[in-house]
């Protein structure tokens, strides 16, 4: 897929034709504008089940001036962010919803709930987050991870965001999905970056055999992923170069720069979902626009239709 129009189409497919009722959402704190506006199209879209927790007044409110039916909603009274993530993340545990959406609260506290061992949505591995993002500047989807959970991942870390990553690619229909471990250069430099020789060790794990059904190489620098003419000056020989359907970035910091920049100053489009989980993960920045926020609820349907979060 090139768009993330043509993701969305196939979800749409999949919900249309699909032998079982569409997934329920719930979304913890859900009383803003675009959230409103992106659960709203996600109803319109086929969803039947959509549960609302937050502030009941402000829901109504926005609802009121978006010109939306709540009686098509089930609305859960919670003004407090806090107790609105858990009690979302309760409607999972209890069977009364199959996918969660982070609304208008940060994520550490929305995380927090759904991390909680006694809610069962965590399975126990490593979670992280995926953005499948449309760049006007290169020819298919590309999937980054992890911009927003992981702070500074190790090797071991690293392993689980890139299978977790490969999992989500397969799951949007790319087989054999390539990954780049993006560093600042494409030369193992042990003194001064670890982050490369991590980078290193991991494609040679993947050349003898340990993440099956794709193909990881690394180091290499953004410009190697994405432009013939750096390859070609650079003298790169890479089956990846180029042609990269995810990107593995060393930290936290350089995900989330990353992510943004090509968001508000690159023209991107994108839609996230945490990966790792029993259940779809919805999460968006709270800044994020309704276009990416509905999105994100069709990445989070198509996950939960093909059985694999």
């Amino acid at each position: 897929m090139k768009t993330i129009q043509e993701l969305i189409s196939k979800t749409e497919s999949v919900l249309s034709s699909a032998d079982r009722e569409a997934p329920r959402l719930v979304v913890a704190c859900a009383e803003n504008d675009a959230v409103m506006e992106a659960v709203s199209k996600a109803r319109e879209f086929g969803l039947k089940k959509i549960i609302l927790v937050g502030s009941q007044e402000k829901i109504e409110k926005i609802a009121r001036g978006q010109k939306i039916d709540l009686h098509q909603f089930e609305v859960i009274h919670e003004a407090d962010k806090v107790r609105s993530a858990a009690k979302a993340v309760s409607l999972i545990k209890d069977d009364k919803a199959d996918m969660i959406m982070k609304g208008f609260v940060e994520s550490a506290v929305f995380l927090k709930a759904v991390l909680n061992k006694d809610m069962g949505i965590n399975l126990g591995s490593i979670i992280s987050h995926v953005s499948v993002i449309e760049s006007p500047h290169y020819h298919k989807l590309m999937l980054l991870s992890d911009g927003a959970i992981i702070i500074a991942p190790d090797i071991n870390d690293k392993k689980a965001i890139i299978k977790n990553a490969v999992n989500l690619a397969r799951n949007i229909g790319i087989e054999t999905p390539k990954a780049a471990l993006l560093a600042a250069i494409e030369m193992v430099n042990p003194e001064k970056m670890p982050c490369t020789v991590d980078a290193a060790v991991l494609t040679q794990m993947n050349r003898r055999g340990e993440f099956p059904g794709c193909v990881i190489d690394g180091p290499l620098a953004f410009d190697n992923v994405v432009s013939a003419h750096s390859i070609k000056v650079k003298k790169i020989n890479s089956p990846v170069a180029g042609d990269a359907d995810i990107l593995i970035v060393p930290s936290i910091e350089t995900g989330n720069i990353l992510y943004k920049a090509l968001m508000y100053m690159g023209g991107a489009k994108s839609a996230g979902l945490v990966v790792g989980t029993r259940v779809p993960v919805i999460l968006t920045s709270r800044a994020d626009s309704p276009e990416t926020k509905f999105a994100s609820i069709a990445l989070g349907i198509l996950s939960w239709y093909n059985g694999a979060c």
